[in-house]
C-alpha cells in the first residue's frame, strides 16, 4: 500500500508481537533475531545497518524491552528504545512459541549468516537410512550423549568425521540424529565459512558454536570440510582460510565448554585432510557403497513413489547397479530411465529405459574431467 512517499508493509505490522499473558507458555531458552527494518519506507528515513559490538550488552538491552513477549518463529519484535518501531524477525525460538524472560539468550545474526547456516528440522529417522549398519551402530553413542550430555562429561564423542563415497548417506544420517531426538541440526557448507573481510570467517565460526551451545543438545554438520581443511602439502593456505581453520580448531578443542554440542565433519577423502583438523576427530565413521541386498531395498523404496510403473525385475536392477551409491541409483538410474519413458509417452518404465540410463551413467563415469571446463 502506498501513501504519498510512504510504502506501508501490512505484513510486518500485522505480525507485531505483543505481550502474552498466558503464564502456561514455556520459557525461551534462546531467541535468534534478524534485523529487518522499518515497517514502511520513506525518503526522509534511511534504514540503518545494525551491528552488535557487545553481545552481552545487546542481550541486556533486548531482554529489558522484550521480557514477557511471546517469541514465535517468523514473527517480529519491534524496538521501543533507540530505533522505535525498527523490526527484528524471530528466526529461531527455542522452544518455539515461548516467553522471553530475564534469562533468555538473545542473538542477532545478519542476512549472510542466515543464508549460510541452515537450522534443519527433520523427521528423518535412523531406520530411514538404508544400509550403513556400522555407521548407525557408532552413531548410537552420539545419540546417547545427546540424550544426557552431563552423564558423559569428558568422555563425550564431541567431534566425529563421516567419510566415504558421495551419495552414501552421510548427510542423511546426520539428519536422522536430529530427527530421532528432535534436537537442532546446523548444516553448513565449509566454503561458506570463508568471509569477505578479515575476521568474518572466525566470527561466523564462533557465532555458530555460540548458537549451538545455547540451543544444546545440538549437532553441527560441516559438509565438504576438506574445502577449508585440505592438507597443507596440497595447498598454500590463504590467510582467510587459515583464520577459519584456527577458529574451528579452537571450538573443537573445547576451550569453551560446548556441552551437548557434537561437531560432524563430512568428506569424501579423509587422507586429504590437514593433520591438525583430522586429529581433532575422536571417531572416524566410514560410509560404504551399498551391497546388492541394500541396493534392492533402496530400489523398492524409490520405485514406490515413482509416477510410472517399473516393469523390470528388482533383482536385475539391484545386480546391474553394482558400484552405485544410493543417490546414483535414484538420480542416475531410476530418474534418467523415468524421464526417457515420459519423453516417449510410455505408460511404464521398461528394460530399454533402464539400459539407456545405465549406458549414460557409465559414459559419465568414464568421461575424463576437464579441469578448465
Amino acid at each position: 500500500m502506498k501513501f504519498n512517499n510512504i510504502v506501508y508493509d501490512s505484513h510486518i505490522i500485522e505480525n507485531k508481537s505483543s505481550i502474552n499473558s498466558r503464564d502456561s507458555l514455556k520459557e525461551s531458552k534462546v531467541v535468534v533475531l534478524q534485523p529487518v527494518g522499518y515497517p514502511f519506507s520513506c525518503n526522509l528515513i534511511d534504514t540503518p545497518k545494525i551491528e552488535v559490538f557487545d553481545k552481552q550488552l545487546f542481550e541486556i538491552y533486548a531482554r529489558e524491552q522484550w521480557e514477557g513477549f511471546n517469541a514465535v518463529e517468523g514473527s517480529f519484535l519491534f524496538d521501543q528504545k533507540i530505533l522505535p518501531d525498527f523490526a527484528f524477525k524471530v528466526i529461531k525460538a527455542h522452544p518455539d512459541n515461548s516467553k522471553i524472560t530475564s534469562s533468555t539468550s538473545i542473538i542477532l545474526i545478519d542476512n549472510q549468516e542466515i543464508n549460510e547456516i541452515k537450522n534443519m528440522e527433520t523427521d528423518i529417522k535412523m531406520e530411514d537410512v538404508i544400509g550403513q549398519k556400522q555407521a548407525k551402530l557408532k552413531c548410537k553413542i552420539i545419540q546417547k550423549y545427546l540424550k544426557d550430555p552431563e552423564h558423559f562429561k569428558g568422555w563425550a564423542p564431541r567431534n566425529v568425521l563421516f567419510y566415504g563415497t558421495p551419495g552414501t548417506g552421510k548427510t542423511m544420517l546426520a539428519k536422522s540424529l536430529s530427527g530421532e531426538l528432535k534436537v537442532p541440526l546446523y548444516l553448513i557448507k565449509a566454503t561458506s565459512l570463508i568471509g569477505d573481510h578479515v575476521g568474518d570467517g572466525s566470527r561466523q565460526i564462533h557465532d555458530l558454536y555460540d548458537l549451538a551451545s545455547k540451543t544444546s543438545p545440538s549437532v553441527i554438520f560441516i559438509d565438504e570440510i576438506d574445502a577449508i581443511a585440505l592438507d597443507r602439502k596440497f595447498q598454500s593456505l590463504r590467510g582467510d582460510v587459515s583464520e577459519v581453520v584456527n577458529a574451528l580448531l579452537t571450538e573443537m578443542d573445547g576451550i569453551k565448554d560446548n556441552l551437548g554440542v557434537v561437531t560432524i565433519g563430512a568428506t569424501n577423502n579423509p587422507s586429504l585432510l590437514d593433520y591438525a583438523i583430522r586429529s581433532r576427530f575422536e571417531e572416524e565413521i566410514e560410509f560404504k557403497l551399498p551391497d546388492e541386498n541394500e541396493r534392492r531395498e533402496m530400489i523398492e523404496k524409490y520405485i514406490e513413489s515413482m509416477p510410472l510403473e517399473v516393469k523390470v525385475s528388482r533383482t536385475k536392477l539391484a545386480q546391474s547397479s553394482k558400484g552405485m551409491s544410493g543417490r546414483d541409483i535414484k538420480e542416475k538410474l531410476l530418474k534418467t530411465a523415468l524421464h526417457k519413458a515420459i519423453s516417449e509417452d510410455k505408460s511404464t518404465v521398461d528394460r530399454e529405459d533402464i539400459e539407456y540410463a545405465l549406458k549414460n551413467y557409465q559414459t559419465e563415469k568414464n568421461e575424463p574431467k576437464n579441469m578448465f571446463a
